[in-house]
């Protein structure tokens, strides 16, 4: 097969309508996901919780229907719920990275599910250099952080060497800088 013929497709089935997540997301989507991927498998070491990026669905309402979200990185600490390419126990941790054709649905429709299924953090991540961090408190998301990266030490308001801990997990810990590292390749 050559390259030209391979057909990339990737969707969710959310309320029982099928989204094609198309185009295919610009390569700085991919570096973000590769840098939070990288630096929470590296940590996650020996631990019975796995990351897994943009290849296993999550499938949140067995009992009604058979809906799944495929999210770009997920945490997941109950192995008895993954069953070969999805998972339906509860993630501990989701990041979304925005996109033109998923933004919308990633801040509004994915955040509800997320927030209705019990997913103790969520991030959204904009390859611009943006994220929103929300905590589950009380059964309903509460943005706890929003940053944007500024990576030029010569401005006021630098704060790429900024840490941030995951909450379920606070010795993962990452910098924006390396959230957002090679982003401008």
């Amino acid at each position: 097969m050559r390259l030209a013929d391979y057909e990339w497709k990737r969707d969710e089935k959310i309320d029982g309508v099928i989204y094609e997540m198309s185009p295919r997301p610009h390569f700085r989507h991919g570096i973000v996901n590769g840098n939070i991927y990288r630096v929470i498998s590296s940590k996650l070491k020996d631990s019975l919780c796995r990351v897994f990026i943009e290849n296993l669905d999550f499938h949140y309402h067995l009992d009604v229907n058979d809906d799944y979200l495929c999210p770009d990185i997920m945490i997941i600490c109950d192995r008895k719920y993954l069953k070969g390419s999805f998972y339906n126990g509860v993630p501990r941790f989701i990041a979304e990275t925005a996109s033109p054709s998923t933004a919308k649905r990633d801040r509004t429709v994915k955040k509800d599910i997320y927030e209705q299924a019990g997913v103790e953090e969520y991030w959204i991540v904009s390859p611009q250099g943006a994220l929103e961090i929300y905590y589950l408190e009380d059964g309903k998301y509460v943005l706890h952080q929003n940053y944007m990266l500024q990576g030029d030490r010569e401005e006021e308001d630098y704060n790429a060497d900024q840490e941030i801990s995951l909450r379920a997990f606070p010795h993962i810990t990452m910098t924006l800088g390396e959230i957002f590292e090679d982003v401008d390749l």
